[in-house]
């Protein structure tokens, strides 16, 4: 029979008094410290979480809709007015049409392309042809303005695939429509001033309405940015041409 041999062990991290007096004389190494488990942290009810205005400015639109049914919330009708709120923003911040460049349309377009564009989209036609020289100047200025405005849609049409024998000495011709109505129109380069420039063809479309939009969202406070940004750059656009004027009637 064979022989055995039994270890004992006490419970981990205990300590014998003679244990004690070899680590105060410096024979042993310190004393582990007693192992302690985590503490318990039990996971967070969403339920029991406050409703309240950065609860919901927190939530994805998603989640926005998923709350509608929310009893806590309909129980508070700010909070169900906030949330509603909060669905639009979301909603229009989504639903901005990008454009950025003047897009060529046929006479079989017009009515898709620009009356049925939408209430919420300004459209700027320019009627041209090729060949003259003031529809290419006022092309370049739409071309920079539908890149700067990229919610603004902006489209070219030959002028008499969109109105059957219209004057050339019309031309260039800008049609501004909304909601399938025209609101405005501009008979030849002259409509521009002086110097036709992105900066005063801007100013002339926002003189009555906001056309431009610089599609951050279409708020009231973006349009206002937009008409604001609109005067400053006119005026540093006329007085920059005035002062190169000078330099030039000095030099002779």
């Amino acid at each position: 029979m064979g022989d055995y041999h039994f270890v004992y062990k006490d419970v981990e991290g205990a300590s014998t008094q003679w244990d004690d007096i070899q680590r105060k004389l410096g024979n042993l190494p310190e004393k582990p410290p007693a192992f302690k488990p985590p503490s318990f942290t039990p996971a967070s009810d969403q339920d029991s979480i406050p409703k309240d205005k950065s609860f919901l400015d927190s939530k994805t639109e998603e989640e926005l809709e998923f709350l509608e049914d929310d009893l806590a919330l309909d129980d508070d009708r700010f909070l169900q007015e906030y949330r509603k709120k909060r669905l639009t923003e979301m909603r229009e911040a989504t639903m901005i049409v990008r454009f950025g460049s003047v897009v060529p349309i046929s006479g079989s377009d017009f009515v898709r392309e620009v009356s049925q564009a939408g209430p919420d989209v300004w459209v700027v036609v320019i009627l041209y042809k090729d060949g003259y020289a003031e529809c290419g100047v006022l092309m370049k200025c739409l071309e920079e303005l539908a890149v700067k405005y990229p919610g603004t849609k902006f489209v070219k049409i030959v002028s008499t695939d969109c109105i059957p024998n219209y004057p050339d000495q019309n031309l260039p011709t800008l049609l501004v429509y909304n909601n399938g109505a025209v609101k405005a129109n501009y008979v030849g380069l002259r409509s521009f001033g002086r110097r036709c420039t992105p900066e005063g063809v801007a100013f002339v479309l926002c003189q009555s309405d906001p056309v431009l939009n610089d599609g951050q969202g279409g708020t009231e406070r973006s349009r206002d940015s937009v008409i604001e940004g609109v005067r400053k750059r006119l005026i540093e656009k006329v007085v920059k041409d005035h002062e190169d004027d000078d330099d030039g009637s000095s030099s002779d």
